[in-house]
């Protein structure tokens, strides 16, 4: 009886082992029902394609390497703000991100190349104990504009963040590791009025609605990255 048993157990712990790697895919791929609900990634797991260097036409020549299934930024090694090919309006933005401690880097999102300054707003991501004065250049601030909430769930430098990006109309929202800790309306009065007291006040444009691209900066600091996902939506009316 003890051995029909055990290998009762045995077979539903294979089951279920087997139904969990069928559910989630595995780094840089896509489920199923992903697929279904429109996601597509923005890195391969083994090239850049689909990056370019910004205000380039073409990738970068040193400085962001691919190393099993990673993408990084390497420290000091000046490879430049990197951004898609495409540009996008509405969207929801997914991403695995790392940092050692001291580094700084973000994602900016509705970029472009026309401005001279300020390409575009940042989701901040960096080792708060450098910012721990301040709140608005934390991780997953509106960089140097809005802070966010400072309860977030924010895992130790070493260890991988999920971070989470809406942008629908002017409504924008940022997640880190399944908490909403920051949300604003692009172009409102209280975003307008914390950008002219930031420094980017001079930057016309700026914290408005656009379409753009999404850029990984480059602050001469190591950043890795996995699981770069969009999928475009509707936008509210």
């Amino acid at each position: 009886m003890k051995l029909k048993v055990i290998a009762l157990v045995t077979l539903l712990f294979v089951g279920t082992s087997m139904t969990v790697r069928v559910a989630n895919a595995a780094d840089n791929e896509l489920t199923a029902k992903e697929k279904k609900e429109g996601w597509r990634l923005l890195f391969d797991g083994k090239s850049l394609q689909g990056w370019r260097s910004y205000r380039k036409p073409d990738g970068p020549k040193q400085g962001w390497v691919v190393e099993s299934g990673i993408l990084k930024c390497v420290a000091g090694a000046h490879g430049g703000d990197i951004i898609t090919v495409d540009k996008y309006n509405d969207y929801e933005l997914q991403w695995d991100w790392m940092i050692p401690a001291k580094a700084n880097n973000g994602i900016k999102y509705l970029v472009t190349e026309e401005r001279p300054t300020a390409p575009g707003q940042e989701y901040q991501m960096i080792d708060d104990a450098i910012v721990a004065d301040s709140p608005k250049q934390s991780t997953a601030a509106f960089y140097d504009v809005i802070a966010p909430d400072m309860k977030k769930p924010l895992k130790p430098v070493g260890e991988w963040n999920h971070s989470r990006l809406v942008i629908q109309g002017n409504h924008v929202e940022h997640w880190l590791n399944g908490k909403n800790v920051l949300t604003y309306e692009l172009g409102s009065p209280e975003v307008m009025t914390a950008v002219a007291a930031s420094k980017f006040k001079k930057s016309a444009g700026f914290g408005e609605k656009i379409q753009g691209y999404i850029m990984l900066t480059e602050h001469h600091d190591e950043a890795s990255y996995r699981n770069i996902k969009i999928r475009e939506l509707t936008a509210q009316k």
